[in-house]
């Protein structure tokens, strides 16, 4: 099969990919489409079947395998397919694990970077904590190693939670080089928590979609009540300690409008956030400019870092 990354401008599709999304849309002249998102391991590319009650179009729904027929052209500096036929897909005509992303790096050795910087936390209550959900907890451990970061921002694939996790803690430590003023055991920990609240927020794939509790509380009062309960069980775990690791997860937004419940008052709380925000705007950057026609120099306006967005030159005059 051709792979959504291979894609280019003028392309032919004739391929199985599953069916992310899809909704049907009226256009300014009052006639109907659908749009439609479509996926592989490699990522996902936006589609419309503008005559959608064509007799070429069988009926599928979301999460279906869908075999599609279609052009493939670029509009506002994106790849797009124009779909002409769908049929669905029979069980044994597509490989399910070919059409789920996943990180490019290798998970496992991920966690075990992951894990080898946590050893460096003294504080023996913090130390108890990690190992309760990092070391002893076989459940938590499968489902972080495979759980994506993001519905679709930033790190939306498989083992993308644990990629920005590290890469977070990564960050982190460069922080603790170059600030002493930081406590270490509480920014490393407090980073690696930060996001775990995501596993109950988001589905596992190939879903990767709120969940009710994920849409009416959100990851980060679900990953501090995570830990909550976690630090209730250790025998003599200071208040003051857990408090401020809670504040950390808590205010690691950084700001209200972007759902942190408190804005940092702590400068580990600080750092937490400008660690976050620094991975997931490089991560989101890198993954739009990854998917953009190699061809292409400016890409469009982008309302997550709301500019027009223009890949790198190459040295030319």
């Amino acid at each position: 099969m051709k792979y959504i990354e291979e894609l280019k401008d003028g392309d032919r599709v004739f391929d199985i990919y599953l069916c992310k999304y899809k909704q049907s849309a009226v256009t300014k002249n009052g006639k109907a489409y659908d749009n439609v998102i479509l996926q592989d391991k490699t990522g996902t590319v936006d589609a419309k079947i503008w005559d959608p009650n064509s007799s070429g179009i069988g009926e599928f729904d979301v999460l279906d395998y869908i075999e599609v027929f279609g052009e493939v052209t670029s509009f506002q500096g994106a790849l797009q397919v124009n779909i002409k036929r769908i049929r669905l897909a029979r069980e044994g005509e597509y490989e399910p694990k070919n059409y789920v992303p996943v990180s490019s790096k290798d998970i496992a050795v991920m966690y075990q970077e992951m894990l080898s910087l946590l050893k460096e936390v003294k504080n023996p209550y913090l130390q108890v904590l990690i190992q309760s959900f990092f070391v002893e907890d076989a459940d938590f451990i499968k489902a972080f190693q495979f759980h994506s970061a993001a519905k679709s921002v930033h790190h939306g694939f498989v083992g993308g939670l644990l990629e920005h996790t590290l890469s977070v803690l990564k960050l982190c430590r460069y922080y603790v080089k170059s600030y002493p003023v930081l406590n270490k055991d509480l920014l490393y920990t407090a980073a690696v928590f930060h996001d775990i609240g995501k596993l109950k927020e988001l589905s596992t794939f190939p879903m990767n979609d709120y969940t009710d509790d994920g849409q009416l509380l959100g990851h980060i009062i679900m990953g501090v009540e995570m830990i909550d309960r976690k630090i209730a069980e250790i025998d003599g775990f200071p208040l003051k300690l857990a408090t401020e690791l809670k504040h950390c997860i808590l205010a690691h937004h950084g700001e209200l409008e972007y759902g942190s419940p408190k804005k940092p008052a702590l400068i580990e709380a600080l750092a937490l956030n400008f660690a976050d925000n620094t991975d997931a705007k490089m991560q989101t950057m890198t993954e739009l400019l990854s998917g953009a026609d190699n061809d292409s120099g400016w890409l469009g306006y982008n309302r997550y870092f709301e500019s027009n967005i223009r890949r790198t030159g190459k040295g030319e005059e």
